[in-house]
């Protein structure tokens, strides 16, 4: 794809969970352009997570069109989903680390998927990216042994490590408090600018609504520009 090609184009989407008649997803439209930051806000049970995790090809939609870093998604096989998921990085309201691994080990988890990256390669990337989260003297660290934001820090770090040209974000502030929440989100900002990445980011969070691009608003399955009066 060109530079002057959408990130992220959505035609006339509809979703519905199997077994259930009425659509979570009715008829959605958005295109998503290089390094915008698009804030998606809504009721709970709207369809943002739903539209995020069609987005990152990570659920399958039948009937619309999804085309995502130049492919297309809908009735695609499960090659072309993996392919998109290799080129986005992913950021969850509870950080989904593991417990069990470092700091640098979680974000090496994301470089493995790249097997030309030696180990040695990895671990340099992974510390470099800790490095521009402030957290240097956190590289060994466990989970639980870091404070939430420190958690969520470690999370962005992973999410940016492979340098994707699509962040999708869920609800990544929800489980911090205002000063850890801004944050993060402003990092978030700042590293995806340098890299020039796309970011589509779904909150109930209106104390960061400004750091976005523009900002949409999804309720009962219809995405419009902006929140109704």
């Amino acid at each position: 794809m060109t530079e002057n090609q959408s990130i992220v184009e959505v035609e006339n989407l509809y979703f519905s969970h199997p077994g259930q008649e009425r659509p979570v997803l009715r008829g959605i439209t958005l295109s998503l352009q290089h390094g915008e930051i698009v804030l998606m806000t809504g009721p709970s049970g709207s369809g943002k997570s739903t539209l995020l995790t069609i987005v990152g090809g990570l659920r399958h939609a039948r009937v619309g069109r999804v085309r995502v870093l130049g492919e297309d998604l809908v009735g695609s096989p499960a090659t072309t989903l993996l392919k998109v998921r290799r080129q986005s990085g992913y950021i969850f309201q509870y950080h989904n680390l593991l417990e069990s691994l470092t700091t640098v080990q979680n974000i090496c988890l994301t470089l493995e998927l790249d097997g030309s990256l030696g180990e040695e390669t990895r671990h340099a990337m992974a510390r470099k990216m800790l490095d521009g989260v402030g957290l240097s003297a956190h590289y060994d660290k466990y989970p639980h042994q870091l404070s939430g934001g420190q958690r969520q820090r470690v999370s962005i770090a992973r999410a940016l490590v492979g340098r994707p040209r699509l962040i999708l974000a869920d609800e990544p502030t929800a489980s911090l408090d205002k000063k850890s929440g801004q944050e993060c989100v402003e990092l978030l900002k700042n590293l995806a600018q340098e890299q020039n990445t796309t970011i589509l980011l779904v909150t109930h969070d209106y104390r960061i609504l400004d750091m976005a691009t523009r900002v949409v608003y999804m309720e009962d399955g219809v995405l419009q520009t902006e929140k109704p009066q």
